[in-house]
């Protein structure tokens, strides 16, 4: 998991001024958040999974994610630490660097890239490289109040989006405050009755 979570290749872009242009999106989501600076409290995000019954698929009712400080033991540095707790089990899932981007973005993308994998039948690694496009090059913004909303659909105009069932409408939403704060709300879901799949989390 330590390397998967080399997915810090999902991260990396800088907010944009204003006006709205495509990609800016993308930058928003994406936004440095980093140095964190969490000391001894935690960030504590809802977690909930759903989608139809298939073979490696696991729906998550009622779960949290958690994202702490902790010291790595072999240089005695300040390192991040997710730990996801679901109905089943319970795992940790790092190191992050503190002045990184932001571990909890990397976890939702790649567990949703894995989730519809296993429902598709299809390559994760082609799934995720068409996710990370879509999200540093496309998408739109709204606003609501001081909330900044940030969504994207990666497999509309896919190639493959035929083979990809219902995923092809699979809509990707943030909801965002300051650039700089962690994200209040990550969503992914899919329109329509077929296959179902929504992976919710939000801020507590």
């Amino acid at each position: 998991m330590k390397r998967a979570i080399a997915a810090v290749l999902w991260l990396g872009l800088s907010v944009l001024a204003n006006p709205v242009l495509a990609g800016e999106a993308g930058d928003a989501v994406f936004a440095d958040r980093g140095p964190w600076s969490l000391g001894g409290s935690a960030l504590v995000w809802s977690l909930s999974v759903e989608g139809p019954v298939a073979e490696g698929f696991l729906p998550i009712r009622d779960g949290q994610v958690t994202l702490t400080e902790a010291i790595d033991p072999s240089d005695q540095k300040p390192v991040l630490q997710l730990t996801q707790k679901t109905d089943l089990r319970s795992r940790r899932i790092g190191p992050f660097p503190v002045s990184g981007g932001d571990p909890v973005l990397v976890f939702f993308l790649e567990q949703t890239a894995r989730d519809m994998a296993t429902l598709t039948g299809g390559s994760p690694f082609y799934i995720r490289n068409r996710i990370k496009d879509a999200v540093f090059r496309g998408g739109r913004i709204t606003r609501e109040g001081d909330s900044m909303i940030a969504s994207f659909q990666p497999f509309t105009d896919d190639p493959n989006a035929g083979r990809m069932g219902g995923f092809r409408n699979l809509t990707l939403t943030f909801v965002l405050g300051d650039p700089a704060s962690p994200i209040r709300e990550l969503r992914a879901e899919t329109a329509g009755d077929a296959p179902g799949y929504a992976n919710r989390m939000v801020l507590q």
